[in-house]
């Protein structure tokens, strides 16, 4: 049985089954598509999952040995401009209040992360006092370009100068990414806010916080329908002829479903976790300062830190730790943003224009980094599109629970 809440059925196939909506992934596109038909059409809905949980990369559950709820695939952090989105996720979820607050260790000292004003006087021992100040010392050391940046390297230096550059921006990214800045197109480092001000939060977004009960029970939640029937443990490709629907989303790897035309795959970045749990900390003793730690120094072989228990006012004896190392090869977390994987999804996407009645989405379907908002607000929009209607934000229904079978 999976650590969720989910209750696990057991159903034999003698025939074909038919759906409405068949999904391929109970990740974050996959649960919003399959509760928009349940609750908003009435529609029969099943999801496919590999794993042996619901909730994709989002999933957490309470550690046995030290009693703190920690996420599996990494830290996750809800945050939106998108008053919709906001509406929405209430629905399913108490919220607690959680502004993101990073720090790196460069140079041995803890300094925050995206730069402000603290981080360049704690480094270079200045004294800058005001925005307009920061402003002038960035200007200075900015490189200047007379054309837009072209790459990670140029966007990084037009951004934040040298001399930060070498200390965070170049380290960080050739560990996270196994490339030089210069061979990744510009968006990866334009993703990381500098900010000319005292603001030490990661986001700016006006809704930031985090499920009070967790990410899995949101999805236990959305998932919960009637309709809905949840296939843990089971293979989309191998069940697949043993359905029948009028419409199918898959959420996967674009390039895993076309992998039988025998093409290049593209190229992803994956996680590896070390856990480490550190005893008689105290109640709310912590091991390091904030939630997440960075470390940019190429004299360390791991990227950050995390550590759940400063997360929903927690409270243990111990604590526990998660050391993230970036790699080639197994789950595919990060799209490899340069042309040549560029050009190859596109060749992909055309193949998925063709396809009768099935659709691709999410982050892996369209080999593009999706917040959990943007992931949210896309499929919203996408099953609207699909069916030409407003869907309306329902109550999902009390105490139900979702119909999982294996």
């Amino acid at each position: 049985m999976a650590k969720g809440t989910v209750v696990i059925v057991t159903l034999i196939l003698t025939s074909f089954q038919e759906y409405d909506v068949c999904i391929a992934g109970a990740g974050l596109s996959g649960a919003v598509i399959a509760e928009r038909y349940a609750s908003q059409l009435n529609q029969s809905v099943v999801i496919i999952e590999k794993r042996n949980h619901i909730g994709g990369n989002c999933y957490d559950y309470i550690d046995e040995e030290t009693g703190i709820r920690v996420s599996q695939y990494g830290a996750h952090l809800f945050h939106t401009d998108n008053s919709r989105v906001w509406k929405y996720v209430q629905l399913f979820s108490d919220w607690t209040k959680y502004e993101h607050e990073v720090v790196g260790v460069v140079n041995g000292k803890h300094v925050p992360i995206p730069v402000n004003i603290e981080t360049v006087n704690t480094l270079f021992d200045l004294n800058i006092t005001s925005t307009e100040e920061m402003d002038n010392w960035l200007s200075e050391e900015q490189v200047k370009y007379d054309h837009e940046p072209k790459n990670s390297e140029e966007m990084a230096l037009s951004r934040v100068g040298r001399r930060l550059y070498e200390l965070i921006f170049h380290p960080y990214t050739i560990k996270q990414w196994n490339k030089e800045p210069s061979e990744l197109g510009p968006e990866v480092t334009a993703r990381i806010p500098v900010r000319n001000n005292h603001d030490s939060r990661y986001f700016g977004d006006p809704f930031q916080a985090l499920p009070t009960s967790g990410y899995t029970a949101i999805f236990d939640n959305l998932l919960c329908h009637p309709n809905i029937d949840v296939r843990l443990d089971t293979d989309y490709f191998k069940v697949r002829d043993t359905l029948r629907c009028k419409h199918t989303y898959f959420t996967g790897p674009i390039d895993t479903y076309f992998a039988h035309l025998g093409y290049k795959k593209l190229e992803y970045r994956s996680l590896d976790f070390e856990r480490k749990v550190v005893r008689d900390t105290g109640e709310r003793g912590t091991f390091q300062p904030k939630f997440v730690v960075n470390h940019p120094s190429a004299g360390t072989d791991f990227t950050r830190i995390v550590e759940y228990k400063h997360l929903l006012n927690q409270t243990s004896d111990h604590t526990i730790l998660f050391v993230e190392r970036s790699k080639d090869g197994g789950e595919p977390y990060y799209p490899v943003p340069n042309e040549e994987n560029k050009a190859l999804y596109r060749r992909y996407q055309g193949l998925a224009a063709k396809e009768d009645n099935v659709t691709f989405v999410g982050r892996l379907a369209n080999y593009k980094y999706f917040n959990m908002d943007q992931a949210i607000i896309n499929a919203l929009e996408l099953f609207e599109k699909d069916n030409g209607v407003l869907s309306q934000e329902k109550d999902p229904i009390a105490s139900c629970v979702a119909t999982t079978s294996t």
